[in-house]
């Protein structure tokens, strides 16, 4: 298994920063999400005409691979031009990751809106990701679902992803665990068949509010995440998300990144021979 790092953790540095550091740090991978303050990536000089030319040269003589590109496309409104919106955003979005190599684009459902009911919302999201999937065929690139929000859990994810057979998931399990106090055995079990991508982070409840701490200090079940990876054998990349941009005040990318990447080279770097989900009890932290 092989470990990335989600920009997040440094949502204002621009592109050589974040790849030195990844690079210095061990990491094998880059996820694309903030840069130099831009969520919209294909705004970004760095991503357009002569300019992208150089960035994919930087990239290939990193080494790293460009894992994903997280879009903040949701398809949750009730009100359709906005979720066309989302879509136009996201074929952008896919045409940028086909220029950089990248598989696939994440995308949210994200929240059931006031007013809205939980089928309807399940319909506009089912709706917009298979439209999604049919505008980004051309690119060849996937679109991913993450885990997240009010479709955190692994039911939530599956009233989704019964009418979506070209959808796969990022799978956070971090969010079933704060949002639905969802177990990631549980979680993992139930999605196994979709997951493509894994995020990973620690997190500690400190007085009913859940905050991002170095990973090892916290209280979320990782060990109980990693049963679960061993078990469906997953090969993919494991995402360190350092939530850096929502949380300002925790360490910074210089600190929290390398020490991700030593964590789990001491503790997951040689994942077990696979089993089925179905004969795992349990799992400790």
């Amino acid at each position: 298994m092989k470990i990335s790092l989600s920009t997040l953790a440094c949502p204002n540095w621009t592109l050589p920063q974040a790849v030195e550091l990844a690079g210095r740090s061990g990491y094998d991978g880059l996820e694309l999400r903030f840069l130099e303050g831009e969520d919209f990536l294909w705004k970004l000089p760095a991503f357009q005409g002569r300019e992208l030319h150089y960035t994919r040269r930087l990239i290939s003589e990193s080494g790293l691979a460009i894992v994903c590109l997280d879009t903040s496309c949701r398809f949750d409104s009730p009100d359709p031009l906005e979720r066309e919106k989302w879509l136009s955003e996201g074929e952008r979005m896919s045409e940028l990751a086909a220029k950089l190599g990248a598989p696939a684009i994440r995308v949210f459902g994200d929240r059931i809106q006031t007013g809205a009911d939980r089928e309807a919302t399940v319909t506009w999201i089912s709706d917009s990701l298979n439209l999604l999937v049919e505008r980004s065929r051309d690119s060849s690139v996937e679109v991913w679902l993450e885990t997240h929000g009010d479709f955190a859990s692994a039911a939530d994810v599956q009233a989704v992803l019964s009418d979506c057979p070209e959808v796969q998931i990022i799978w956070d399990p971090a969010c079933a665990i704060v949002e639905r106090s969802e177990r990631p055995l549980e979680s993992g079990r139930a999605l196994q068949r979709w997951i493509r991508h894994v995020h990973i982070k620690d997190l500690r409840n400190e007085n009913g509010s859940w905050t991002p701490v170095l990973t090892g200090e916290g209280t979320l079940p990782l060990s109980e995440i990693r049963t679960v990876l061993e078990t469906i054998g997953y090969s993919g990349f494991l995402s360190f998300e350092w939530e850096k941009k929502w949380h300002p005040s925790i360490e910074v990318a210089e600190i929290a990144v390398p020490h991700f990447a030593n964590w789990f080279r001491s503790h997951w770097s040689a994942l077990g021979p696979a089993h089925s989900l179905d004969t795992v009890q349990g799992g400790t932290r």
